[in-house]
């Protein structure tokens, strides 16, 4: 099956559809369009060069596509392209060269059958995680997000019209280093993955007739975070969830609640012990989720959410604050004007995001995450 598609790749760019007939080469050297955004990608596209600039005889050819950015020095990947003098194109401008493969890694565009069809050798896909596992755009943030003890890199085939559900031709697997945050564990999966692409090139044709389509079973998804996945909910959210959802997506967009009608940004969390928590006011009675209590000798903020506590070392509240700080600027002076209140008063709440704060937020979120 996967040799037939693969005659069919090649007989359809023979006769030319986008009005050229290109010449299939059935070894290398190749040329190369690679489409990508961000740094896991960069990392793909370097692999990519170095191959080319060494002389390796895998790569004849090698330009960039990349997708419109905001900032004026664009992504990651058009940075890399341009200080190595490559061609890079805008999306949808695709160039108009003669190409034997595509690569793609993390574009976050659904590439067409007209433009996969043009590839004698089709489109590779390097993407970070075990698929079925973790299909979509979001496969790294989900992986820390929901404790997976494992991950890895798939070398895939595109095909037309979804996402992430073409044969694999290569998948490796790796443990995912503990407490390690979603940005450092894209760094590990870049590295290996640009190896796999590598490998993957070095015997394209026999990677190709020997893909395997992918399980059925195990099939998960990894859409785009929203911004209302930064708001903590303390009511349901355990201690260890809350702390999962911070090293997941900490670095992209700061966990978010509410004080006093205020949003308070929340920018160093971390695990406490049974240890952490002796005083009589933590433990032996029920205690408001939100509650925020003030640990002097560990100079953190202790909040309490569903099942436990988890301790805050700064926050933002007009400005960066470390716990010590909005203890004295606010949590004490609040206890001594209202002495005659419930403590429950004085607590963090979930922030509720209106509609349009939702969808700036979003755009927000998207940005941060392509420049991470």
């Amino acid at each position: 099956m996967i040799l037939g598609l693969w005659l069919r790749f090649s007989r359809a760019s023979r006769a030319g559809l986008d009005g050229r007939a290109a010449r299939v080469r059935e070894k290398p050297p190749w040329r190369v369009l690679f489409f990508g955004t961000d740094h896991f990608a960069q990392e793909a596209l370097r692999a990519l060069h170095t191959a080319r600039e060494k002389e390796e005889e895998l790569i004849e050819k090698l330009e960039v596509v990349t997708v419109p950015s905001p900032s004026p020095k664009g992504l990651p990947v058009k940075q890399y392209a341009v200080q190595s003098q490559l061609p890079v194109y805008e999306w949808p401008d695709v160039g108009s060269g003669e190409y034997d493969v595509g690569v793609v890694a993390s574009f976050g565009r659904l590439l067409s059958e007209a433009l996969i069809l043009k590839f004698p050798y089709g489109i590779l896909n390097v993407h970070p995680s075990c698929l079925p596992r973790w299909r979509g755009p979001a496969p790294i943030i989900h992986t820390v997000l929901h404790g997976d003890t494992v991950t890895g890199v798939t070398i895939m085939q595109v095909r037309p019209k979804r996402f992430d559900i073409g044969p694999i031709l290569k998948q490796e697997t790796v443990p995912v280093p503990p407490k390690s945050t979603s940005k450092e564990l894209e760094v590990v999966l870049s590295k290996l993955g640009a190896n796999m692409l590598i490998s993957v090139l070095k015997n394209l044709p026999e990677s190709l007739k020997c893909g395997r389509q992918q399980p059925t079973e195990g099939v998960t998804y990894a859409p785009k975070i929203s911004a209302g996945t930064s708001c903590i909910k303390w009511e349901e959210q355990t201690p260890e969830q809350i702390f999962r959802l911070y090293l997941a997506i900490g670095h992209i967009v700061p966990l978010q609640t509410l004080w006093m009608e205020n949003t308070i940004k929340l920018l160093d969390l971390l695990e406490v012990t049974d240890s952490d928590l002796t005083d009589p006011k933590l433990t032996g009675k029920t205690v408001t989720p939100g509650s925020v209590v003030y640990h002097k000798q560990l100079q953190i903020l202790l909040v309490h959410c569903k099942d436990g506590w988890i301790g805050v070392r700064s926050v933002m509240l007009k400005k960066t604050l470390t716990a010590t700080d909005f203890y004295n600027g606010y949590l004490h002076p609040w206890y001594q004007k209202n002495s005659h209140n419930h403590p429950s008063q004085c607590r963090f709440q979930t922030l509720r995001l209106r509609t349009k704060e939702q969808q700036k937020s979003k755009l927000l979120l998207c940005n941060s995450a392509l420049h991470s």
